[in-house]
């Protein structure tokens, strides 16, 4: 039995590309989707253009990383900044940037780790159909060797997706996220390009890879926690994770093929099609992983409203909620180790959790944010449960390093560590980031 967390345990923070590094114009690169389609789907219509200057000032912010004392840092790569084309000519001021950010983490004692894809994808690409086009799994195989010829030599540990339920589910079928569609008729086709691109990818690394890599992906999904510590109420929220869709947040829809080798027929019969992946599609999809990346912020009742017949997200009138009102639901990283873990076998990685508060710099110019601070070490005693019944989970990434552009939210709610004042770039610690330091400095002695 495992007394506390591993001394190997991978604790970290991360960012996406699109949200900290602004630069949207510069030294080659050419627009994502987000820099494009904004007005009119964006709150007070702001744009990543500049975020949190991260391209300018990655030093800053890694030096930030190693004070907080980082075992990992989980980043993405601005596809439209290494091929501005979204194929073809490599552009080298872009390589050289995710290199000298790989350097930095290294020479801070921070591991790398690297997501091919986190939904910024190249706009001219998006001209040309994007996840609806079928030559997607071409050009994602093309980008994935680009970064893995430029960054393999130095960097571990992979992550080929960031949440296709988020930029299928609300990109695609709900409108929320860029492009802003709702085409549930092109869903079938999107779910395929998509799980070809995924496993084009993984083989693209396993071949080309210049040392042995550590591959997954990070996936989200509704989490249905018990009503009762008892057999049936555990089977009732296992089945309901799983079971069949409500939407393209169903974590078996974008899961099962990779990681068990067959795709849910529900899925399908929701779709209205007969298949999604044909047997040949299966082979390149399914390759073995490293690891089980699981994007978690909360998890959802198996009780129904009975005015409306949905599952109810929060748990009691009054429920505690973020500044995103998602429910503060602290047992739910145990249910997602416990039931991922049962379902794919791998080890669990909780590649994102957090929360968004009512932060602001206070007259002692400091950043008091003590709802983070309980936030974050409930959820962590889930973390602690799992590994003490020998669930493997082997890091915990809090979401995010730094405030920063909250795609359709804009810039008013705020994740991180970090406080990043916009107007000046100026970064703050806030007491959440110091508890964690001491969090990590003590390997979770006190969770």
């Amino acid at each position: 039995m495992q007394t506390g967390f591993p001394t190997d345990f991978l604790w970290g923070a991360a960012s996406a590309a699109a949200q900290v590094e602004g630069a949207y114009n510069i030294d080659g690169r050419t627009p994502s989707i987000w820099d494009v389609v904004y007005p009119g789907n964006t709150a007070f219509d702001e744009h990543p253009h500049v975020a949190c200057d991260h391209y300018h000032r990655y030093k800053e912010d890694v030096a930030l990383m190693k004070e907080l004392g980082l075992k990992t840092y989980r980043f993405s790569i601005s596809w439209s900044r290494v091929l501005p084309n979204g194929v073809g000519a490599i552009n080298p001021n872009g390589i050289a940037f995710y290199q000298d950010l790989v350097d930095e983490l290294l020479a801070a004692g921070i591991e790398p780790i690297v997501t091919l894809y986190h939904w910024d994808l190249p706009y001219v690409l998006h001209r040309q159909g994007g996840w609806m086009n079928d030559t997607m799994p071409d050009w994602f195989a093309v980008y994935t060797k680009v970064i893995v010829d430029a960054l393999s030599d130095k960097v571990r540990y992979w992550c080929t997706l960031n949440e296709p339920q988020c930029f299928v589910g609300l990109g695609y079928e709900q409108g929320h996220h860029a492009p802003f569609y709702k085409e549930k008729s092109s869903l079938a086709a999107i779910t395929r390009n998509t799980l070809l691109a995924h496993g084009r990818a993984v083989l693209t690394i396993r071949e080309h890879a210049k040392q042995e890599p550590i591959i997954g992906f990070a996936p989200c999904g509704q989490v249905f926690l018990p009503d009762a510590e008892s057999p049936d109420a555990i089977q009732a929220a296992y089945d309901q994770t799983f079971g069949a869709p409500r939407n393209a947040f169903d974590i078996a829809w974008f899961c099962d093929a990779p990681l068990l080798g067959t795709f849910p027929q529900a899925v399908c019969d929701y779709l209205g099609v007969d298949e999604v992946l044909s047997t040949e599609d299966m082979h390149i999809v399914h390759q073995p992983l490293d690891y089980f990346g699981f994007n978690i912020y909360q998890g959802h009742s198996t009780t129904k409203r009975p005015e409306t017949g949905a599952f109810d997200g929060a748990f009691s009138l009054g429920c505690p909620v973020t500044a995103m009102d998602w429910p503060i639901t602290p047992d739910v990283l145990y249910w997602a180790a416990r039931f991922a873990h049962q379902r794919y076998g791998l080890p669990v990685f909780f590649t994102e959790n957090g929360m968004a508060n009512a932060d602001y710099v206070m007259p002692d110019g400091k950043v008091h944010d003590p709802q983070r601070i309980g936030y974050v070490h409930s959820y962590l005693k889930g973390v602690k449960r799992a590994l003490a019944e020998d669930i493997p989970v082997i890091g915990y990434t809090y979401w995010s390093i730094l405030d920063n552009y909250e795609w359709a939210w804009g810039y008013n709610k705020r994740f991180g560590l970090v406080y990043v004042d916009y107007q000046t770039q100026m970064r703050t610690l806030k007491d959440s980031a110091l508890w964690y330091r001491d969090v990590i400095a003590t390997n979770g002695a006190d969770i």
